[in-house]
């Protein structure tokens, strides 16, 4: 295979001179000229060859997908060779966003058929999970030339016994958003339907549309398999930005909590002000919330009706209502956590506000690419911060922004789980040669690593050869000729059993807590698996110790003397990405070369304004804040771990790591030391981590730095995998992986089984596999996706094996007050317990007191 990167646009000429003259004559009228990613990819198209195109939103990727594609079928209608069958596969990740789409193609064909004054007989229909029995039967007969749909119905059509005969010859498949399908298992999901659709459909092409993402090279590689040729259009350099980092004060220590909140929501209604429609993106569904409540509050007269909350736990008329408001300009602001930064069309925004860092540079442009959605139009953002942390993270953000500097995505391997799920769906399309199947399935990007061992191991399993599974109600869904080689679907329930069962995404529930029989509250389920025995957390203004779970219940017990050391936001908050944490590292690193060479203020100031894009207040504030560090003690970088030996005022024992990698890394760094510790000690540590770093605390001695110098690369897999067996964690991902795998069935026979019932069957059955294999194979993928997807043990180990060739520099420090650097990290603790002008002014207390020590010296 090769990938290609098109290095020369076609003028308009050229491409006016493929176009049926109905469609050219259309263009002209409508645009008069082509956009930059039309012109890079209408003719490649045409040519029928695979392309992925990168594009900022609204720069015109769906039209130039389509282009070609209408062109070719308004040429088949005039020679009247359209035929009653599907040529064109249009697959979104939303179904909103195919609502979209079919309104922006209905529109054209209609103008063009008005225009000409002829009829086309072009059909588009809508394929998802809304689409009802009878719009279903209507296909069979009138057939979509367009069909649009998700993943998760292009693998029930391709399972249909009718539709599927309509999918034999598709000639163009369409990925929308590809770069937010990759990251996920919706998308491995998705890589297999290619393929199988790519094997019913052999001269089918492949186009992908992708926000701005990084590398291509592996996003075109996940949309053709690996064994075709792709063409890769990189059209970045659309559009004018006008970005910046913006703080409500000039000084973000000392300041009491009011003012700073005063501060913050003038400045809020102040943008809005002067701004026709802006989003405002917060990092969690309650920021949302609370932000909406306060502008209504304090600016009654000005935000009633005219601003709303958007994000997932509201109902999908209150959020179809929000953005048709958005489309029609009936909003002046909508504030959201992530659920707006796929692109529906919400029409004109011309200011895109992030409250606190993206945490990833491809998400920032992502968000501020919703404002200046016509071709030409600036694109506005600003990101307000609110700490000093947050500050540098999103100054260094900024930076990579304007420099095209993309953090690398990561698109899971090899998940087992899925993979049952397809092959299961592929027996009852048809019978298959085991080994055909398996060369099939390697040709899919996310599976071309996949170990012989590991899928005769799936085929194992569905064909039923782990008898001691029939006791858990676990029975064969294929049946496997070991003679011949051949599978196929077993049992007449087989294919309700996939089309109602199929699916990526888990079932989510609330989780009741409770001390013995009396029920305290609640906390989603996404809480309860980051939880360890022992963790410490707020509930309804007072503090519980975790103790352990069953089913949808957690056991605590009260501890109103302890502080919490699981914040209630920890499990909404979006992980910082490890790219975007090592740049963040270097600049720590010039910037303490400059304060060791004894660089003036001065100079440093400028240094820090010309790198990183910023004005004079944001840079000074920069200054300080790295200068009490290094005047304190040392500044951490990328090639220096400090850790940090302090306790606090009840003596409680804390030893920080400075390891500002992102949470996904130090969620597997702390939780290896920790085990370290447990073992060698016998006793079980508290952990808090974030972005930024990790500790570890206790109120007798911890044996740190030898639990520490026990993990290398080569041993960290083994430590992490003893390390999770037995948490709410592993528990919790089984539990999804033996659903995907179909080992636990949502409905059969027409009775839905609820989470609570899922989660009980997930707890026995985890007992049954372990008894079978210790590794076996939906086990081992709840381990893979744990470790690899929600952690990351990959770079985890990168970290460790330059700390051991000695690239990575390990300091000890011992102080009595935390340094500058770990404010953040420590207060994290007392978040829950603390109003937060209280917080405010501890970290204004810590701030004086390690004035005062510096001043000392």
């Amino acid at each position: 295979m090769s990938l290609t990167f098109i290095k020369n646009q076609n003028s308009d000429e050229e491409i006016f001179e493929i176009l049926n003259p109905i469609v050219r004559t259309w263009f002209k009228n409508k645009f008069k000229t082509f956009s930059e990613p039309q012109k890079y990819a209408i003719i490649p198209i045409h040519k029928k060859e695979n392309i992925l195109v990168s594009a900022p939103t609204g720069s015109g990727k769906t039209l130039t997908a389509f282009t070609s594609i209408i062109n070719e079928l308004i040429n088949l209608s005039e020679e009247n060779k359209l035929e009653n069958r599907v040529y064109v596969v249009y697959i979104s990740p939303l179904k909103a966003l195919s609502n979209d789409i079919e309104i922006n193609l209905i529109k054209p064909l209609q103008e063009m058929a008005s225009q000409s004054n002829k009829s086309f007989g072009i059909r588009i229909g809508v394929r998802t999970g809304d689409t009802k029995a009878a719009d279903k039967q209507k296909m069979l007969r009138a057939t979509p030339h367009i069909i649009i749909t998700t993943p998760e119905s292009l693998a029930l059509m391709l399972s249909s016994i009718k539709f599927s005969e309509l999918l034999k010859d598709v000639q163009y498949c369409i990925v929308d958003e590809i770069h937010s399908l990759a990251e996920n298992k919706r998308g491995t999901h998705l890589s297999l339907s290619l393929e199988r659709l790519g094997k019913m459909s052999e001269d089918m092409i492949r186009i992908g549309l992708s926000a701005t993402v990084a590398p291509l090279e592996e996003i075109a590689q996940f949309l053709v398999g690996s064994k075709r040729n792709c063409k890769i259009a990189d059209v970045q350099h659309l559009k004018k930005y006008d970005l910046k980092v913006i703080s409500p004060v000039s000084d973000l220590i000392n300041i009491t909590q009011y003012q700073l909140h005063h501060k913050l929501y003038s400045l809020l209604d102040e943008l809005l002000e002067q701004h026709k429609t802006t989003l405002i993106f917060t990092n969690t569904r309650a920021g949302t919330e609370r932000v909406v409540h306060h502008l209504k509050e304090k600016f009654p007269k000005k935000y009633i009706e005219n601003i709303a909350a958007h994000h997932g736990s509201l109902s999908k008329k209150h959020r179809l209502d929000v953005e048709q408001k958005l489309r029609e300009g009936k909003l002046k602001a909508v504030v959201c956590s992530t659920s707006l930064e796929l692109g529906i069309d919400i029409g004109f925004i011309d200011l895109v506000i992030c409250l606190g860092s993206p945490k990833s540079v491809a998400r920032f442009v992502q968000r501020v690419g919703r404002s200046g959605h016509a071709l030409h139009d600036t694109v506005k953002g600003r990101l307000i911060v609110l700490d000093r942390d947050d500050l540098v993270e999103c100054s260094v953000l900024l930076k990579s922004a304007i420099e095209k500097k993309i953090d690398k995505i990561h698109i899971p391997k090899n998940c087992l789980d899925v993979l049952a799920q397809q092959i299961f769906g592929m027996a009852i399309q048809r019978i298959w040669n085991v080994d055909n199947l398996f060369k099939l399935i390697k040709q899919a990007y996310p599976y071309r690593d996949l170990q012989r061992k590991d899928f005769d191991e799936i085929i194992k399993y569905l064909a039923g050869e782990y008898s001691s599974l029939e006791n858990r109600y676990i029975y064969a869904k294929i049946w496997y000729d070991q003679k011949t080689k051949n599978i196929g679907k077993r049992g007449k329930l087989a294919r309700v059993l996939y089309m109602t069962n199929i699916g990526t995404i888990p079932d989510e529930t609330s989780v009741k807590v409770k001390i013995g029989e009396q029920v305290i509250g609640s906390i989603d389920e996404v809480f309860l698996e980051r939880l360890k025995r022992g963790d410490i957390f707020v509930l309804g203004g007072s503090t519980y110790q975790f103790l352990f779970s069953r089913g949808t219940v957690a056991q605590v017990k009260a501890v109103p003397e302890k502080n919490p050391t699981v914040p209630s936001w920890f499990s909404e908050m979006l992980p910082l990405s490890f790219d975007l944490a090592n740049d963040i590292q270097k600049f720590r690193r010039y910037v303490e070369d400059l304060f060791v060479n004894k660089k003036t203020k001065e100079e440093i100031i400028k240094f820090i304004n010309e790198y990183l894009y910023l004005d004079n207040n944001s840079a000074n504030a920069i200054y300080e804040y790295f200068n009490e560090q290094y005047l304190y003690s040392e500044i951490p970088d990328d090639r220096k771990l400090l850790i940090e030996f302090y306790h606090d005022e009840k003596n409680k024992k804390y030893v920080v790591f400075h390891s500002l990698y992102g949470r996904r890394v130090n969620d597997v760094l702390s939780r290896a030391v920790a085990y370290a510790i447990a073992k060698i000690q016998k006793r079980d540590v508290e952990i808090g981590i974030n972005d930024n770093g990790f500790y570890l605390s206790s109120y007798q001695n911890m044996q740190v730095l030898r639990a520490f110098e026990l993990l290398t690369g080569e041993n960290l897999e083994e430590v992490m995998k003893r390390a999770i067996e037995k948490t709410e964690v592993l528990k919790r991902r089984f539990r999804h992986c033996a659903m995907r795998a179909l080992m636990i069935l949502r409905s059969y026979k027409g009775r839905v089984k609820k989470v609570g019932r899922q989660t009980v069957s997930s707890m026995i059955l985890l007992k049954a596999v372990k008894a079978i294999d210790n590794d076996f194979s939906i086990l081992k993928e709840a381990r893979r996706e744990v470790l690899q997807d929600l952690m990351d043990i990959e770079n985890a180990k990168k970290v460790l094996a330059e700390i051991k060739s000695g690239k990575v520099e390990v300091k000890q420090i011992h102080t009595t007050l935390p340094t500058p650097f770990a404010f953040n990290l420590v207060l994290q603790g007392y978040t829950d317990v603390m109003k937060m002008e209280d917080k405010i002014e501890f970290i204004r207390r810590m701030h004086d007191m390690v004035l005062a020590k510096i001043y000392q010296k």
